[in-house]
C-alpha cells in the first residue's frame, strides 16, 4: 500500500510536529548510515558517455523530471536514463511510447520518451552502457544522486523552493522516514555541482534563508510554467505525485475553475475504485477531469480521452549559467 507524503515533514526546526517524528528518528539514523556506507564503498563506473545526474535531496517530487526533459531538449544527441520505478521491466530497455505502458516501464520514462530516447534499467551501469553503445553523446539520468555506481560528469540537485504557509521544503533536517531528506543535507549538497531551485510560477523570489543553505554552490532558479492553459469550464483535478497539493495550487494560479481536487499517493496506479470516484465527482459537478502528464500516462487507454493532461515545463531564469554548465556536453 502506498502512503501519501506527510505534510509534517516540511516544517522547520522548532515548529510543532507529531510524535511520529521522534519515534521514527532511530530508523532515520539507520537509513542515513546505510546510505553513507554505500556511497563511501562504491567504485563508480565510466559507462562510455558523460553522465549528467538530475537528483533530489529529498523524497518526493521537486520538479526533477521536467528538468530532465528540458536538458534533453537542450542537448541534441543526449539520451535519458531512468530506473523505471513502478514498471515491471528490469531493462536495459529503450522505451517505446507506442508499445510500452507505465506498468511496463514506469510513468516518468514513458512521459519523457514522447520527446527523446529514454532507457530504463534497474542496474544503472548496465542501462548507461546500453545508451552509450546506442550512440548517446551524453546521458541525462533521472534521479540517482544517492546512487554511487556511475561516474557523474555533472551532478545537479533539484530542490523545491516553495516556502509559503509555514512550509520548509527541507524540513527540520531529519532524514527519511522522520523527515523528507534522503541523506544528511550537508553531505548531499557537498556532492552536487549546482542546485536548481524550483519555484512556483506565482512566487516572485526565493527565500534568502533557503539560499543560504547552499552556501557556495551555484543556484539556478527555475519555475514550472504551464506549457498551455488549463481546460475551460469547471474541472475536477487529481494527481498522484509526491506533493499533489502543489498541482492544485498551480491549477488555481493558472485560472482553472476547480470544482474539486483529489490527491493520490505518488505513482498511484489508477484502479477501478479510483476511476469510479473520479467519474462520480465529475458527474456531481458537471465538470471535466484534468491531471498531470505523469498521471495521464498511468490511466487506462480508454480513460485518456476523458481526461485532459496539463503539461508544465522547467523554465530557467539564468540561461547563461545553465548554458555554461551544459557546454562541455554539446
Amino acid at each position: 500500500m502506498k502512503l501519501s507524503t506527510p505534510r509534517w515533514w516540511y516544517v522547520r526546526e522548532g515548529a510543532p510536529a507529531p510524535v511520529s517524528r521522534l519515534l521514527l528518528k532511530p530508523v532515520s539514523w539507520i537509513w542515513a548510515a546505510v546510505t553513507a556506507r554505500r556511497i563511501a564503498n562504491a567504485k563508480p563506473v565510466d559507462p562510455g558517455a558523460p553522465v549528467i545526474c538530475v537528483g533530489n535531496l529529498t523524497v518526493g517530487g521537486a520538479g526533477k523530471t521536467p528538468v530532465v526533459r528540458e536538458l534533453l531538449r537542450r542537448l541534441p544527441g543526449a539520451q535519458g536514463l531512468s530506473r523505471g520505478y513502478g514498471g515491471s521491466e528490469p531493462g536495459p530497455l529503450r522505451v517505446d511510447p507506442q508499445h510500452h505502458t507505465a506498468a511496463d516501464v514506469g510513468d516518468e520514462p514513458l512521459m519523457l520518451a514522447q520527446d527523446a530516447p529514454i532507457w530504463i534499467a534497474r542496474d544503472r551501469v548496465v542501462g548507461a552502457r546500453a545508451a552509450a553503445k546506442a550512440g548517446a553523446k551524453a546521458i541525462v539520468m533521472d534521479d540517482g544522486h544517492q546512487n554511487p555506481t556511475l561516474a557523474k560528469a555533472l551532478s545537479l540537485v533539484v530542490v523545491d523552493g516553495e516556502t509559503r504557509d509555514g512550509v520548509w521544503p527541507l524540513g527540520d533536517g531529519s532524514v527519511f522516514p522522520a523527515g523528507p531528506l534522503r541523506e544528511p543535507l550537508a553531505k548531499g549538497i557537498a556532492r552536487a555541482d549546482a542546485v536548481i531551485l524550483m519555484l512556483p510560477a506565482d512566487l516572485a523570489e526565493p527565500d534568502p534563508g533557503l539560499l543560504r543553505v547552499f552556501r557556495d554552490k551555484p543556484v539556478l532558479v527555475a519555475r514550472l510554467d504551464p506549457a498551455q492553459p488549463p481546460p475551460k469550464g469547471p474541472q475536477v483535478g487529481f494527481a498522484g505525485i509526491g506533493m499533489p497539493w502543489k498541482v492544485e495550487r498551480a491549477l488555481k494560479a493558472a485560472g482553472c475553475q476547480l470544482a474539486d481536487f483529489i490527491p493520490f499517493p505518488d505513482h498511484f496506479a489508477y484502479d477501478t475504485g479510483a476511476l469510479k470516484l473520479l467519474a462520480d465527482r465529475a458527474e456531481l459537478f458537471g465538470a471535466g477531469l484534468v491531471t498531470t502528464e505523469k498521471d495521464w500516462v498511468r490511466l487506462p487507454p480508454e480513460w485518456r480521452d476523458r481526461v485532459t493532461a496539463w503539461p508544465v515545463r522547467a523554465a530557467f531564469e539564468d540561461e547563461e549559467v545553465l548554458e555554461r554548465l551544459l557546454a562541455p556536453f554539446r
